[in-house]
């Protein structure tokens, strides 16, 4: 009896039209449930497709030193393969060393910089590097397309240098100019990042922009490592000019002088011929105070080779010492002077 009157009262006119407004009741809120969640879905920020992508990198508002503004992500490294480091231009020791390493690399990548590889050299001092001074900067060390030197707000820098690992806690801190000596180069669309040291020999770190990261390697078909030369040991004068001195000096016509890749500073075969050994070994030991102190040869170096200092590389007395000796001994194998007529 009571299944038989409960179903006479859902038969009704009035019973009918309380059911179907339910039903459009519960399809309206379903309708609004699924828009809600597209609408949201729409605005949700799509993951990055690396680990290090818009949502890691600060989008930082810097200036470069034709005076357009960019930002970091967006403008510089987005889907490009890029080399940053950091400078200031007042530096007198490892930013020179850096900026001419990286010279040499923009030299042997020729007009892929600017295309398919980008370099980016920002200051930590913005303060004293305006646009115009970095443009100087960038003037005297005869640098090409496709190379920019960027200031920023001091903060915005020193996040940005954390966020690429080149921030050392205790040395960075504050406003001094100690700062990290690491290059990182990496392709940003494929989320591949390394650091590299200013002392990298130059055709290893275009290889590395050209190949390595554009995820590319030509493979050789007719050499192998069991056919390679095996290597003379360098001494220790020439391991330190290898890395330190070849930024900015050729040794002879066949040391890279004809294509561009050493005309900053010198060419030093024969040096040890036309300098006192006392003064060179200070020289090279502490450039900057023989130019504070007016040194006429210094002073001459100095203004012929585009106001750029040589920079300080902290040596002692015992390792210039040996950048000499080895300096001596690539003389003579290509200049040997004449022996004496015996009569």
């Amino acid at each position: 009896m009571n299944r038989a009157r409960a179903d006479r009262a859902l038969s009704t006119p009035r019973s009918r039209a309380l059911g179907m407004h339910l039903v459009l009741v519960l399809v309206t809120c379903l309708l609004a449930t699924r828009a809600l969640v597209a609408h949201d879905g729409a605005l949700a920020p799509t993951p990055s497709a690396t680990p290090w992508g818009e949502d890691y990198f600060p989008n930082t508002l810097l200036t470069d030193q034709d005076g357009r503004q960019v930002r970091f992500f967006d403008d510089l490294i987005k889907g490009k393969v890029v080399v940053i480091n950091f400078i200031f231009t007042s530096c007198s020791d490892s930013c020179p060393l850096e900026t001419a390493r990286l010279r040499q690399v923009q030299t042997l990548l020729g007009d892929r910089v600017g295309q398919d590889i980008f370099f980016y050299s920002i200051s930590i001092d913005p303060l004293s590097d305006t646009p115009p001074v970095l443009k100087a900067y960038a003037q005297r060390f005869k640098v090409g397309p496709g190379w920019r030197f960027l200031t920023g707000e001091f903060e915005a820098v020193t996040d940005l240098r954390k966020k690429l690992g080149l921030f050392i806690e205790g040395v960075d801190n504050g406003r001094n100019k100690d700062h990290n000596l690491s290059l990182i180069v990496g392709n940003q669309g494929t989320g591949r990042w390394m650091k590299a040291s200013p002392f990298e020999n130059p055709w290893i770190l275009a290889d590395q922009l050209a190949n390595t990261l554009q995820n590319w390697k030509q493979a050789s078909a007719e050499q192998n490592y069991a056919n390679a030369p095996e290597i003379r040991p360098p001494s220790n004068g020439e391991e330190l000019f290898r890395t330190r001195c070849a930024s900015c000096h050729s040794l002879g016509p066949q040391d890279g002088q004809g294509i561009g890749m050493r005309s900053i500073g010198p060419d030093l075969i024969g040096v040890t011929r036309q300098r006192d050994p006392k003064w060179l070994n200070r020289w090279i030991r502490e450039p900057d105070r023989l130019l504070a102190e007016k040194d006429p040869i210094a002073t001459q170096l100095f203004e012929r080779f585009e106001r750029i200092p040589m920079p300080n590389l902290r040596l002692d007395e015992n390792a210039a010492q040996s950048i000499i000796e080895f300096l001596e001994e690539e003389t003579e194998r290509q200049q040997p002077l004449q022996a004496a007529q015996v009569p």
